[in-house]
């Protein structure tokens, strides 16, 4: 069995170990896609406690439409920054 050391925990949390400015920059790209996959997830989890209605079934298609949306954004900021489509 793998044991974690004293200098394992301390190195874990070293300064080289943070995320570049391109990971920063990354994420930041991917935020408003995350935060519709979030909402999305909340729409679901409502949606799953309450007796079924049409409001929760609209806010879940709602939901998924805006992730759908950011998600094409993306691949499409994404493609334009490579140089174009192959």
């Amino acid at each position: 069995m793998s044991q974690i050391t004293v200098l394992d925990a301390v190195t874990a949390f070293a300064d080289w170990n943070e995320p570049t400015d391109a990971e920063l920059s990354a994420i930041e790209a991917e935020m408003p896609l995350i935060l519709a996959d979030v909402d999305l997830i909340d729409a679901q989890i409502t949606a799953m406690d309450d007796t079924p209605n049409d409001v929760d079934a609209r806010r879940v298609r709602r939901a998924l439409a805006r992730v759908l949306t950011e998600y094409r954004v993306l691949a499409n900021s994404t493609t334009e920054a490579a140089g174009g489509a192959a």
